[in-house]
């Protein structure tokens, strides 16, 4: 009977704490602090970790009470819960499934990211199987989610702001499927804009309000690249073996090739006996594309000339008309929740004429550093604060499928960090 009574007072004396910690947290806005209580909770009921452990264990005479069966849950489902705050509010495991980042970041690249670079955000979709994305293992389609609970956007305090250069991780905005934003697919980028800024792109050199691109050391730029040689042509297992080379194919014409190449392979490429010619492909015709951003055929726009464009701000207020409102119609209408009408080129939001919009949240331009074979903010434009994810830290294993034996391994990869 006292040991019941003790244990119960034990639950109720932590529940009252767990009701004044979290009052206190709330006021001096310490947001981090949450999570005492689950540490305090480990000590005075699961003791899954030992706190003491500079102290020499007693042996207990009596056998404990418990299964092994419940002995084996307990120690799961710490595991689980531990995992999930460990993947959800500080760092989690990527891969880079696509060349868009070809070559500062590699297809097979196994990632960390950082969710404290920017601050974790807190999630949307808080009822969900632990561990998963947005699909159900062993599942094609099947939600790993639930939306029975939607909490507001939310994001913790972190070391620091999404800066130009760094190598993001976020959902990808433009995606169709109806899911909630952190379901949404991931996809990584580097982020070469930030709020405020204008991003313009002349004859594939991208400038940044006005100035080129200030590239990081690491960063390797591809561009599609023809190359015209002898009648000997050119040999793949070459390309790959000094170059890395593993995109490309055979021109319109004999003894011709669309190459994607660093600044670094093509100098190479030049030096070979039996190449004519090294040119990079620059798209300069001015046509009405539909799938280059804001997707309406209404600018001259394509992957290498586009802009200028300047990146919106929170706080900040752009003047509206119809030749500017489709560059943001979807931050008003999807990302910020608004209804959105435009009749006779007048412009309503909410029913109310406007004539100005002023921005709810941050946004930024995502690009990737192979810059002729990605789906970028070319094609779908900004890219919302609530969409970010996190930072790409560093490589922690990287798998080659085009090489063999221990070579499938990229040794000179392992536990680099991301540039």
């Amino acid at each position: 009977m006292y040991k019941i009574s003790s244990k119960f007072l034990k639950i109720i004396l932590f529940l009252i704490f767990t009701f004044l910690w979290s009052i206190f947290v709330y006021l001096i806005n310490g947001e981090w602090l949450y999570f005492i209580p689950l540490l305090v909770a480990d000590i005075l009921f699961f003791e899954t970790i030992s706190w003491q452990f500079w102290r020499k264990k007693k042996k207990k005479e009596k056998k404990s009470k418990k299964g092994e069966l419940r002995n084996w849950i307990e120690a799961i489902l710490f595991a689980v819960v531990a995992a999930t705050i460990l993947r959800t509010f500080l760092i989690e495991a990527y891969t880079i499934p696509t060349s868009s980042m070809e070559k500062s970041m590699l297809i097979g690249d196994f990632l960390f990211v950082s969710k404290t670079s920017y601050g974790p955000r807190v999630p949307i979709t808080p009822i969900a199987f632990p561990l998963v994305h947005h699909t159900l293992p062993f599942s094609k389609n099947k939600k790993s989610y639930s939306e029975a609970i939607k909490l507001p956007y939310h994001r913790m305090k972190g070391f620091g702001e999404v800066e130009r250069n760094d190598c993001v991780v976020f959902n990808w905005p433009a995606e169709k499927l109806g899911r909630p934003v952190d379901k949404k697919e991931n996809y990584v980028k580097r982020c070469v804009g930030i709020p405020g800024d204008k991003i313009e792109i002349i004859n594939g050199a991208l400038k940044v309000n006005n100035q080129p691109q200030e590239e990081p050391i690491g960063m390797k730029k591809q561009f599609i690249y023809k190359v015209k040689t002898t009648n000997t042509g050119l040999n793949p297992k070459i390309l790959y073996d000094k170059f890395d080379i593993t995109e490309g194919r055979r021109g319109g014409n004999p003894n011709e090739y669309n190459l994607f190449l660093t600044d670094n392979s093509s100098e190479g490429i030049q030096k070979f006996n039996n190449v004519i010619s090294v040119e990079r492909n620059i798209d300069t015709n001015e046509r009405n594309l539909e799938y280059i951003f804001p997707n309406n055929k209404s600018t001259n726009w394509n992957i290498d000339n586009f802009g200028p464009i300047v990146i919106p701000k929170n706080g900040s207020s752009i003047k509206l008309d119809s030749s500017n409102i489709d560059l943001y119609r979807d931050i008003i209408e999807i990302y910020e929740s608004n209804l959105l009408n435009v009749v006779n080129n007048k412009i309503f939001i909410n029913d109310t004429l406007v004539s100005e919009y002023t921005f709810k949240m941050n946004y930024y331009w995502m690009m990737g550093d192979n810059r002729h074979n990605s789906a970028d903010s070319r094609m779908w434009g900004f890219v919302p604060e609530n969409h970010i994810v996190g930072k790409a830290l560093f490589v922690w294993m990287s798998w080659d499928t085009n090489a063999k034996g221990l070579k499938k391994i990229r040794w000179n990869r392992l536990f680099t960090s991301v540039k």
